[in-house]
């Protein structure tokens, strides 16, 4: 009678330990999963802050550049590309065009010393180039978040507990072949 009352009591410990470990690999990966949702949406908030950004900035520049129309125009193309974007593959996509345009576009800016001057245009790049700066830190903290949970819904023994779940390995956020290739610096020679 005495071990039959000590073997109920070790097996209910045990099962209700088991579960509780259950339920404590559970909230985990609930919480990884928000935290990639969360800083997704860190990132997102940035991405909508520069693209409000952008038509003040092409309306400033268009004044200056009218022999560079094709210039504006892909940034106002990767502008409604990003606008138009829905998952998060497809934003990271629009992102980096987006960043090309305006990158092509400041690189042009520079032959025109008169825009370069402007205050509006000024302060408009820099607000830009702080909210790219913001982005890449908020890239950053995505990915890391990403490689925690991937990482964590593949080891063992939570990856019965995510296949359970549904849940399946997410997308860094990676940059593009044009964004990996070195920068070559020319200077002029000095006349």
């Amino acid at each position: 009678m005495v071990t039959s009352i000590v073997a109920w009591t070790a097996t209910f410990f045990l099962v209700a330990g088991l579960l509780t470990y259950v339920v404590m690999l559970y909230n985990e990966l609930v919480r990884l999963r928000n935290d990639n949702d969360r800083a997704w949406a860190n990132i997102d908030v940035l991405l909508k802050q520069r693209h409000d950004e952008i038509p003040n900035l092409v309306a400033t520049v268009k004044g200056y550049m009218q022999h560079e129309r094709q210039t504006l125009e892909s940034v106002a193309q990767a502008r409604a590309a990003a606008i138009s974007a829905i998952t998060i593959s497809q934003k990271a996509q629009a992102d980096l065009l987006l960043t090309g345009a305006l990158r092509g576009l400041f690189a042009v800016a520079e032959n025109y010393p008169q825009l370069k001057a402007n205050d509006n245009f000024l302060r408009l790049q820099n607000r830009i180039s702080e909210l790219e700066e913001r982005i890449a830190d908020r890239r950053e903290f995505f990915n890391d978040d990403v490689n925690t949970y991937n990482t964590r819904i593949n080891q063992i023994p939570e990856v019965f507990l995510a296949s359970f779940m549904g849940l399946k390995p997410r997308e860094m956020f990676r940059v593009s072949e044009e964004d990996r290739r070195l920068v070559e610096v020319k200077f002029a020679a000095g006349g």
